[in-house]
């Protein structure tokens, strides 16, 4: 009973430099501007940008229909392009005028009805379809590539239910997509975003912050004080985890709301799961303001190891699985890419345990090195 006495003041003390501490983050936070616009402001900002400016969908593709010689199966075939959202047809009378419109970037695609069209095709005859796609852009290209075949099988169904003949097609194809039936790129795209912003919210901010306290000189006051550098750690944590819950709350009511991406997974596990990636986040950012003492240092070295890989090495926008198997390897590596993961998972498909177990143990396994090393390098010393 003595000894629990005696360690009481002890213990009271502790609590009352890290309420100290708390309130003092708390202040500085709502006297600095730029926090919060990282926070809140650019989270909308982004997201605006990436849902109404940013797509992955090629609609209404500039394409030109030349008919060599009119007539009325080559303008039935023609109307198949005008009846679809994905193309923005425009005639002209000859290849060489498409050409030069191609040239000049006026058009994607070309297709091409040769003189011999409609006599072949009465005749039973092969009667093939000239199509030129600017590949400039592969992507694009192999999506118009996969249009046009989509609107030639369709014209060649419909002729042959309007004519009571049978297509002779060898293999019939049953599409299903599974979880974004309507493939709006903004479905995927807006989870991926979120990854994206946490890491700006959690390692840019804290990063810049901290090496800001060193820059002003309050550091070093803080470091002659009692507080403990375990205290002066949780000081910095918990504040800017309550900022980036804010930020994470504001991004998926946007998600969800304004931009109508589902979400079918439990937001209990989205949330825990994004504590998890903030608290990584916020430790690799620790992490750079105790080497980098310079705001402007540590906001270029919080931009290449953090933003960068979250952007280009998520899978947020490049399918992982097709880059080269060393690049693969490095993605192991970068905590975004298992919290991309998890939020297309928890959106698109809902609580798939697999996927959600592992990829939650890889983001724990993150957090406790990056705690580590800046707790390690967290001491109350000025060198």
């Amino acid at each position: 009973m003595r000894r629990f006495k005696s360690s009481n003041p002890v213990r009271l003390a502790a609590r009352m430099r890290l309420r100290g501490m708390l309130r003092k983050e708390a202040l500085q936070i709502l006297r600095d501007p730029s926090s919060i616009a990282i926070a809140i402001v650019l989270p909308i900002v982004l997201l605006l940008l990436f849902g109404y400016g940013i797509s992955l969908d090629a609609k209404h593709v500039p394409v030109a229909i030349v008919i060599e010689s009119p007539s009325e199966e080559a303008e039935d075939f023609a109307a198949s392009f005008n009846q679809s959202n994905y193309f923005s047809p425009q005639r002209f009378a000859t290849i060489q005028e498409a050409e030069q419109a191609m040239i000049k970037h006026q058009l994607d695609g070309i297709v091409w009805l040769r003189n011999d069209f409609e006599e072949n095709l009465l005749a039973g005859i092969d009667s093939p379809v000239g199509v030129i796609i600017n590949g400039v852009d592969a992507n694009t290209a192999h999506i118009i590539e996969g249009y046009v075949n989509g609107a030639r099988t369709s014209w060649l169904q419909k002729r042959a239910a309007v004519h009571a003949e049978s297509l002779n097609v060898p293999v019939q194809l049953e599409q299903r997509v599974w979880f974004n039936a309507g493939m709006r790129s903004r479905n995927f795209l807006i989870p991926g975003l979120i990854a994206v912003i946490m890491t700006l919210i959690g390692a840019l901010l804290t990063a810049m912050v901290v090496a800001r306290e060193w820059e002003r000189g309050t550091m070093e006051a803080l470091m002659v004080t009692p507080v403990t550098a375990k205290e002066i750690l949780i000081g910095k944590l918990l504040p800017y985890f309550v900022l980036g819950l804010a930020g994470l709350t504001l991004s998926v009511g946007m998600a969800v709301w304004l931009f109508g991406v589902p979400l079918r997974g439990s937001l209990v596990i989205l949330f825990l799961t994004s504590s998890l990636f903030l608290i990584a986040a916020l430790g690799m950012g620790l992490t750079i303001s105790t080497v980098a003492r310079n705001q402007f240092v540590a906001g270029q070295v919080a931009i290449v190891v953090t933003f960068l890989p979250a952007f280009m090495l998520s899978g947020f926008i490049f399918d992982i699985h097709s880059m080269p198997m060393t690049i693969q390897w490095v993605t192991r590596f970068i905590a975004a890419r298992y919290y991309v993961s998890i939020l297309q998972t928890l959106f698109l498909a809902g609580n798939v345990w697999k996927v959600l177990i592992i990829n939650s143990l890889a983001l724990m396994l993150f957090c406790v090195f990056f705690l580590g090393v800046a707790r390690k390098r967290m001491v109350k010393r000025l060198d």
